[in-house]
């Protein structure tokens, strides 16, 4: 990325916000979690460290998707950040083999001109994304929503093949804060973009330690366990899908647009003047169509989810 000059009072101004959080937000060590942040950019990683830091994340920081996934899988990060254009491995591979082997909340970054990487990168398995130039305060409520949202068992991440060269015993070599005070880099190293058909199951739903089951047809999904069985398969799905899929079966027949499962995907559901734009909403149409392969279902043909053209989705008829 190159800094023009008007940039450079930017970059002056946005330090200075920044500074001013950290001066007054500071967070217990027992309460301090991980972030890893994998951007080639070194003055992008500053920020980015600087804002996760503020909100009281240790951070870990590499400059390509190689080192980025031994990071995840050495350090275990509750967040990850990835830069979709990378070189070696792009943020798209980077996410598709962190989302194989962890359960980290991944949040991808993706240029202005370059929104088929949204798409492609919620497919890789991310939670969200974030379009550059960015506000230091809109990645920060982007991770407040994200850990808003209600979290299942994390997986064991399991140690990928010596092969693929993704693991490594020699790792560290990240830049790895765990100061419960956030560091503040030099003013000059900071660089902030300014803006951005089947039978119909029972009708009474299966019990499981006394919680009721959401079912459709033979789909079942368990909210507190957050488990998801067709049939007598269990499904793996990321932290979006099932969320997705649990607002729909709440609302059977009832239709939900594009806007308001954003909303609930950010933990927003209740706030009406909350900009959602159109990327927002090809997200979830990404997520959907995730979601349905996953599931065995088709748009054409559904046995699950129905769209409701121009408006949103919304299940199917029990029975058809």
């Amino acid at each position: 990325m190159r800094r023009g000059p008007r940039l450079g009072s930017v970059i002056v101004a946005a330090a200075a916000i920044v500074r001013k959080e950290n001066a007054r937000m500071s967070t217990p060590a027992d309460e301090l979690k991980t972030a890893v942040i994998i951007e080639d950019d070194a003055e992008i990683r500053h920020i980015l460290a600087e804002v996760l830091e503020s909100s009281g994340f240790s951070t870990v920081s590499v400059g390509n998707g190689i080192d980025g996934v031994r990071a995840v899988l050495t350090y275990k990060p509750l967040l990850t950040t990835i830069d979709v254009n990378m070189p070696g491995i792009d943020g798209i591979e980077a996410a598709k083999r962190i989302r194989a082997q962890s359960d980290t909340f991944i949040i991808m970054l993706t240029g202005l001109s370059e929104e088929a990487d949204v798409i492609a990168g919620l497919g890789a398995g991310a939670d969200d994304y974030l379009l550059k130039p960015f506000r230091p305060r809109e990645l920060r409520a982007r991770v407040e929503a994200l850990l808003r949202r209600s979290r299942g068992v994390p997986a064991a991440p399991s140690p990928a093949p010596a092969s693929q060269g993704s693991v490594g015993p020699s790792f560290p070599a990240a830049r790895v804060t765990t100061s419960a005070t956030p560091v503040v880099p030099v003013v000059t190293d900071v660089v902030v973009p300014a803006e951005p058909g089947g039978a119909a199951t029972a009708a009474v739903p299966a019990t499981v330690d006394g919680d009721e089951w959401l079912v459709h047809r033979d789909l079942r999904l368990h909210p507190e366990n957050r488990v998801v069985l067709v049939g007598d398969d269990e499904l793996e799905l990321t932290r979006t899908e099932f969320d997705l899929l649990a607002t729909l079966l709440e609302s059977k027949r009832r239709v939900r647009s594009k806007a308001d499962l954003t909303l609930v995907l950010r933990g927003e559901s209740y706030v009406t003047s909350y900009f959602v734009g159109d990327a927002d909403k090809r997200a979830v149409e990404a997520h959907m169509t995730n979601l349905r392969r996953k599931l065995g279902d088709s748009a054409a043909s559904p046995r699950y989810i129905e769209t409701v053209r121009g408006v949103g989705y919304r299940l199917t008829a029990e029975s058809v």
